[in-house]
């Protein structure tokens, strides 16, 4: 099964993640997909007026209710599609992606990612509104939007239809992949990973978890989205409650070591040490990292907040600021003041078979035991918890996908292949896991990502339609009142 991934990974990384310097800077090498979210993200939130400032407050109150309408149309509440989306995103990107950007790219890697998470809440902004804009109502009262929708429907009505319908089959079928690669099989490998430690009887039966997962995974993801979003909207909160808890009480007790890691942190992203191979090097590790934690820019999500109830498609674009906001500015930052203050990210220190391996989930758990000895236990249930939001999330990013290019009702093949690859994934190693994720994951940014850039006059033009009435009170009096 590793040679598999392996040759997959070799024949993506040659297409998509060539370096951009050709090679001429030595030792470094900046993939064309990192700097083509780096440029995406910069563009957009200059282009928005730092929309991700600016309206960060008005967007809180959506999410609260305060702007609901009697006109709303949707399937799920917007606070429903946040936590669906937040299901995919707060998880093991941030738990087992935040340890390995560190012990791969150093302490310095956490800078980039916190940069990476305020450029990429524009682009969820932008991604969001689209899906809003061009979404669809099938004629079984269902949803279709997501990029999928904005790249064949958004690029046709600019006159660049066999463009926008390349585009869209062509992220249709990555996000096929990454839902049963970084959605599904890394969720399985890393929360796997980290059980095992505590409960020995999976090392020696691996695929006995396997099965377990994919028949919880399956019971709720025929469910369809109101079920997928019932689950999330009650064990997010919670899950994420429980972790900043944990970590909190860390830092508090390392307080005095919190300067000096704050100290590292920005010091290494901009002079590392010579083992992680210089700044761009950091700099992709925090970037790609932060891409796979947040998704912004590779679209995914929109495939969710497509289906929320809103008014106008600005408004669910405000609330999809929040995700890259709560899951990289917040969690991760946190995630890594914990393994930066611990120092288990050493390659030659206590926990180095667990770096040299990649099993950022065990590494996170092993930073947290070091200061509460019975947290393991509890951080590596919650990562399986952490797991199976993730993956009931991207199960429905990948049957959307599906259900586009192949129609409803083949949709129950796509739901039986991805409980498949959970079975699969707990007999394959991390370390081509990981890989095989990062990649598919990363090339969705390529179509998504143009779609954004031609399209992008359409948001700004619905931004400014919103902010005129928004100004002039027209808002507040449509709400409905509590």
């Amino acid at each position: 099964m590793d040679s598999i991934f392996e040759q997959i990974n070799s024949i993506l990384a040659s297409v998509f993640f060539f370096d951009i310097f050709f090679g001429t800077i030595k030792g470094t090498s900046m993939p064309f997909i990192v700097a083509w979210l780096i440029a995406g993200g910069v563009f957009l939130t200059f282009r928005f007026g730092f929309i991700n400032v600016r309206m960060f407050s008005h967007a809180y109150k959506i999410i609260t209710g305060k702007y609901r309408t009697a006109d709303d149309v949707g399937e799920i509440t917007p606070f429903q599609s946040l936590s669906t989306a937040l299901s995919a995103t707060v998880g093991l990107g941030n738990i087992a992606g935040v340890a390995i950007a560190i012990a791969v790219g150093g302490p310095g890697a956490t800078f980039w990612m916190i940069l990476a998470g305020f450029f990429g809440m524009t682009l969820k902004f932008t991604e969001v509104t689209l899906a809003q804009i061009y979404r669809e109502k099938r004629p079984d009262g269902r949803i279709m939007g997501g990029a999928m929708q904005y790249l064949s429907k958004g690029l046709a009505s600019k006159g660049h239809t066999k463009l926008g319908k390349v585009l869209a089959v062509l992220f249709a079928i990555l996000a096929i992949g990454g839902s049963l690669g970084a959605g599904n099989a890394f969720q399985t490998s890393q929360a796997m990973g980290a059980l095992s430690d505590r409960v020995p009887f999976f090392q020696t039966y691996p695929i006995v978890f396997g099965l377990i997962m994919a028949t919880v995974v399956g019971f709720v993801i025929i469910g369809g989205i109101k079920r997928i979003a019932s689950t999330a909207e009650k064990i997010v909160p919670l899950m994420v409650l429980i972790y900043l808890a944990a970590s909190l009480w860390i830092l508090i007790i390392n307080a005095s070591a919190v300067p000096h890691a704050i100290s590292t942190i920005f010091h290494e992203a901009f002079a590392p040490a010579a083992a992680v191979g210089g700044v761009i090097g950091v700099l992709v590790q925090g970037f790609k990292r932060a891409a796979f934690s947040s998704e912004a820019g590779i679209g995914s999500a929109a495939i969710v907040h497509s289906t929320a109830s809103v008014k106008y498609p600005v408004r669910q674009g405000m609330v999809a600021l929040y995700e890259p906001f709560i899951d990289t500015i917040v969690i991760c930052t946190m995630t890594a003041l914990v393994i930066v203050t611990t120092g288990v990210y050493d390659p030659a220190g206590e926990f180095a078979n667990l770096v040299a391996s990649k099993q950022g989930a065990a590494l996170t758990a092993a930073a947290y035991g070091t200061v509460i000895s019975w947290f393991p236990v509890i951080l590596s249930f919650s990562i399986i918890l952490f797991a199976f939001s993730t993956m009931i999330s991207w199960s429905y990013y990948g049957e959307r996908s599906w259900t586009y290019l192949f129609g409803e009702k083949y949709t129950l093949i796509y739901k039986l292949i991805f409980i498949s690859f959970t079975v699969m994934a707990s007999v394959t190693s991390a370390a081509a896991m990981l890989e095989f994720s990062d990649l598919l994951i990363l090339t969705m940014a390529l179509p998504n990502l143009i779609g954004l850039y031609i399209l992008q006059g359409d948001v700004k033009a619905n931004l400014n339609a919103y902010l005129a009435k928004w100004r002039n009170g027209e808002l507040d009096r449509e709400a409905i009142r509590k």
